[in-house]
């Protein structure tokens, strides 16, 4: 190792020690990418002599003037061209880590970092644990019993120039050949004599002192025992005497191995050590660092049985213990650090780790000391700043992508790059073949055939299964009631019930897209009102026509298929998905308020009640006359609990006031009174039903999130949310006793209309020109088909959800159309992509890391993606008619809170949403918006504007006979979103929207175009100054 000129280090070291008072006056957070403080740095102006300083530390201003010149999006720019700029605007640090962590792109290992601080116990040294990171630090508190919070490490400006002095100076030992405590301890102590650092003579007495046992939190304090205060304690003897009783243990102890914080550490993670101390026997600070050739376990070492890769070590004269404190603490935040941290393992000498340093120092925030008390603890973020960004500025392997520096400058744009260009993958590339498109998604889904089926053997499935069949279930029963009201019962429950079984388990099967679920639509409902009603208006068949149509509908949809005409998807922008999807939203909320203020409807509150009038309210029955009575006795029905036979009976001996309801009317009595059509509290508990299964839902999901009970606990109870509400608030209707509606399921498998077979016949009831005709009202309906099925598969498709296993548009558009033939055949109701349900299909299969570090947000890794679940759904759908005994008990109500949850959830992280709501908030009160940065205000309420207008035009569109040229005005969102362009400017449009991919492409091609024309200039330019 290089360590000539140690003795003037050594006196430049002994000069930096100094104690800190206590009101420190700089102190440093955590880093953040370089483009959040681009700007700051342009504007700061220093000396001369103060810049000469500081370039010769970290040398950070001299590329920030040429940064400017860096074009991020230059496509034409080779990579040679790429290197020599980076080169010539890097500092020698920058270029130093550049190449060190350009060498290779392993990943290294996370570290777990403990500090431990000399401390005198009964007389005896021992080394205890006063802080620990993985992400944050924990500090043990004052009384010594408990952790704090996980918090943001403050650090003071001094510690981390004297670290930097620190590894300037003292011992460095990268990759030593260790294998255990006593052993390194040796190696460290035996450099610092050769070089002088420490005398001879101290030698036995610093490792004495490394060797001391060490006391972690979980451990109890060391008690010396009564027979043991009269003896002398080990410090008093000679080291060397001694070292047999620095008993440091080889293998991880008992209460290592059961340390529950295990489960906060990742997998294969590695530890590092500092180890901080006063002793009275060196006059300068002994300093090393030391990197292991290979991880090793040194027993008692660490809190958790983790190998130590890397040791810090420093103990300095008494008197400074607060100034060595805090250099350990800039130590251990350092090792955590992602790029430092990275550094520290590819580190090949000194100088690359000064170079980490001064990396570190390039990117630290700076608040000032009167006005951010340092006392408070600063809570971790929810976001954390892209580590991957800071190391893609050092990777050769990322030249061509980085973000216009090399060694510290800025993102292409002030604060945040620009948003990417719509790209919506290879799924909806136009191939120019015959089933082009249908033959690669069936080659990209086959090789996750084996884990779309294991992967669905998770708890967390279960919930997902039941949530989405009491949805479907619903949903069934909903639209099947409609059908049935809308075709004379000729398509009703039982076949939505079958219908929904059948579609929904062949598409999970084999569809491309498997998380997406079928179900009846709004637009489909309306044009089998209208079909049914022209059919009966013409004496036409109307099961023989839909047929024709569901068959010629199912061949152009396979025509759409071969063609590969959902490539047309890409056109659609954000814009066309946020308006779709919040108008479904806004439907399953509306069509859930609907329903309840129906319930109100029905069982109505007595508004006009008065205590006074209290004798007024009461219902009796009434006899008939004796003529009446004889016709109504001679036709009445008897029931089983019928009195007797009303030819025989006596009216003129029959109290009819003590009769009840049901005796009153069989007897042909009638019910006079103003509560005789009351029913009390029903509508009450109804509201409390709806509203308390939504409210429930919505809090256990928020429970997650919460400070109570463990973490598995909370993530258990967010899972099953929807269940637990469910249950509880059925419980709830049990107990009450009150005939509240209930979720009514048919016990027999038969059509509910009984002049009609499962079978329909294509030919034989309709004339011969009817087949051909139907060709003109089955391309509506593939319109419809196509659109929705398409537009719901792009949104569970986008990329925030993180799908790994691809898309499959031209597959799924091919199961959809193939089930239209089926269901026409068997005269069920025709079935597509249903946005809402899926959405909350995938929102009850997101996973979340599970070791998360103390203090950082578990983060969001994709969807459980498998068939297991969805198949189950349908399957049970199915299975429901076996199950009406126990369906029978569940409350209208507590589905239609299910229906408000689905709706108000699918809204989470619609930038339109969040955009309405701006509307009601001052300025100064706004959330900080990314888009709000980059476009102003006005134009952002107009962009919302739009939105709103053509989701009003739509929703009214819905609501009438109109509706079944809804597809069509899905059309004329594209279209409006066309028009955009020449309202808002590009710039707009990329913040609040997407960029269509033909303005993507003519961007690129006219800047292609200004580079080939700047580069023949300047060819011309250099052949003139030749020709000269």
């Amino acid at each position: 190792m290089d360590h000539d000129h140690h003795s003037s280090r050594r006196s430049g070291h002994s000069r930096h020690f100094e104690d800190e008072d206590e009101n420190q006056s700089i102190y440093i957070g955590v880093p953040v990418p370089r483009g959040y403080r681009r700007k700051r740095r342009r504007r700061r102006h220093t000396s001369r002599h103060d810049h000469n300083r500081s370039e010769r530390h970290y040398d950070r201003h001299g590329h920030h003037a040429q940064e400017e010149q860096y074009d991020p999006d230059d496509g034409g720019q080779d990579s040679n061209e790429q290197l020599s700029d980076l080169n010539s605007t890097m500092s020698p640090a920058a270029e130093r880590l550049r190449s060190i962590l350009g060498e290779d792109d392993d990943p290294t290992p996370t570290l777990f970092t403990e500090m431990d601080t000399l401390q005198h116990e009964g007389g005896e040294l021992e080394w205890k644990e006063s802080a620990r990171w993985v992400k944050f630090e924990e500090k043990v508190e004052e009384g010594g019993e408990r952790w704090s919070k996980p918090h943001v490490s403050t650090l003071s400006l001094h510690s981390l120039f004297e670290l930097r002095t620190c590894l300037q100076t003292g011992t460095i030992l990268l990759d030593l050949e260790g294998y255990s405590l006593p052993q390194i301890v040796d190696d460290i102590v035996e450099k610092q004599v050769q070089d002088g650092l420490i005398a001879p003579e101290l030698k036995e007495k610093v490792s004495f002192v490394l060797l001391r046992k060490h006391r972690h939190q979980t451990k109890k304090p060391i008690h010396r025992s009564l027979a043991d205060i009269g003896k002398p304690s080990p410090s008093n003897k000679d080291p060397s005497q001694c070292r047999s009783m620095n008993d440091i243990s080889v293998t991880p102890s008992s209460d290592q191995l059961k340390n529950k914080f295990m489960k906060k550490i990742p997998r294969d993670a590695e530890a590092s050590n500092v180890l901080i101390g006063e002793v009275d026997f060196v006059d300068k600070p002994f300093v090393a660092f030391v990197r292991l050739a290979q991880a090793t376990t040194l027993g008692g070492l660490t809190e958790v049985p983790v190998p130590t890769r890397f040791l810090f070590v420093l103990l300095g004269p008494h008197g400074k213990a607060k100034s060595y404190n805090e250099i350990g603490r800039a130590m251990a935040t350092l090792m955590v650090d992602d790029l430092f941290s990275d550094v520290a393992y590819k580190a090949r000498d000194r100088e690359d780790l000064i170079a980490g340093i001064d990396e570190f120092l390039d990117e630290v925030i700076v608040l000032p000391p009167g006005e951010w008390d340092p006392k408070i603890r600063i809570e971790p973020p929810k976001k954390l700043p892209s580590a991957e960004m800071r190391k893609s500025v050092f990777s050769l392997n990322e030249l061509g992508q980085a973000n216009g520096t090399a060694g510290g400058g800025g993102a292409a744009a002030d604060d945040e790059e620009m948003p990417a260009p719509h790209e919506l993958g290879e799924e909806l590339t136009f191939t120019g073949r015959f089933c082009g498109g249908l033959y690669l998604d069936i080659k990209r889904k086959i090789p996750w055939l084996p884990s779309d089926f294991y992967d669905g053997f998770h708890i967390q499935s279960i919930s997902g299964v039941l949530f989405i069949y009491l949805g479907c279930i619903t949903n069934a029963i909903t639209f099947g009631g409609l059908l049935g009201d809308a075709t004379d019962n000729y398509q009703g429950v039982m076949e939505s019930f079958l219908g929904t079984a059948l579609a929904g388990t062949v598409f999970c099967l084999f569809g491309g897209q498997p998380l997406i679920i079928l179900s009846s639509t709004g637009p489909i409902l309306v044009f089998e009102k209208l079909l049914y009603d022209f059919c009966k208006t013409n004496s036409i068949d109307y099961l023989e026509l839909r047929l024709w149509i569901g068959l010629h509908s199912c061949l152009q949809c396979l025509l759409l298929v071969a063609s590969d005409a959902s490539y047309i998807i890409k056109y659609m922008t954000r814009f066309t998905e946020e308006g779709f999807s919040s108008l479904i939203s806004f439907i399953f909320i509306s069509d859930a308020i609907k329903k309840m203020v129906g319930a109100f409807q029905y069982y109505p509150i007595n508004m006009n009640f008065k205590p006074d009038y209290i004798t007024a309210y009461k219902c009796e029955c009434l006899a008939p006359d004796q003529v009446a009575s004889v016709v109504v006795n001679s036709s009445a029905t008897l029931g089983q609990d019928n009195i007797t036979d009303y030819s025989l009976y006596n009216f003129t001996g029959l109290d009819w006031s003590q009769l009840s309801k049901k005796e009153c009317l069989k007897l042909g009595g009638s019910l006079v009174g103003k509560s005789c059509k009351y029913v009390p509290d029903l509508a009450l508990l109804s509201f409390i039903l709806f509203f308390g299964t939504y409210s429930m839902t919505i809090s256990l999901k928020k429970f997650k999130a919460s400070r109570y009970f463990p973490t598995k606990c909370r993530t258990l109870l967010a899972d099953f949310a929807i269940i637990i509400s469910i249950l509880v608030f059925c419980a709830l209707d049990y107990l009450m006793s009150l005939d509240t509606p209930k979720l009514h399921v048919p016990t027999e498998i038969k059509p509910t209309r009984l002049d009609r077979g499962w079978i329909v016949m294509p030919i034989g009831k309709n004339p011969w020109w009817m087949y051909l005709a139907s060709f003109v009202p089955a391309l509506l309906v593939t319109i419809l088909i196509f659109m929705d099925q398409q537009i719901s598969a792009v949104i569970v498709n986008r990329k925030e959800n993180k799908l790994k296993k691809g898309c499959g548009y031209h597959l799924d558009l091919f199961w959809v159309g193939i089930l239209m033939a089926v269901c026409s055949f068997l005269g069920l109701p025709w079935y597509v992509a249903a946005t809402v349900i899926s959405i909350a299909h995938i929102d009850s299969l997101k996973m979340e890391s599970e070791t998360s570090a103390p203090g950082e947000q578990p983060q969001f890794l994709g969807v459980r993606e498998q068939r297991l679940t969805g198949i189950l759904v349908f399957v049970l759908t199915g299975l429901s008619i076996f199950l009406a005994p126990v369906l029978q008990y569940i409350p209208m109500p507590v589905l239609y809170g299910v229906f408000l949850y689905m709706g108000v959830a699918s809204l989470n992280g619609i930038q339109f949403w969040e955009r309405i709501k701006l509307y009601l908030m001052p300025a100064k009160h706004q959330p900080d918006f990314v888009f709000l940065r980059h476009v102003p205000l006005r134009r952002v309420h107009l962009f919302t504007l739009v939105q709103i207008t053509c989701l009003a035009v739509l929703w009214i569109l819905k609501s009438t006979v109109a509706a079944i040229i809804f597809p069509v005005m899905i059309l004329g969102l594209m279209v409006v979103r066309k028009m955009l362009d020449l309202v808002f400017s590009q710039h707009d449009l990329a913040w609040l929207d997407d960029i269509l991919p033909d303005k993507d492409k003519k961007k690129k091609e006219d800047e292609k175009k200004k580079k080939e024309k700047k580069k023949a200039k300047s060819i011309d330019h250099d052949s003139d100054e030749e020709f000269c």
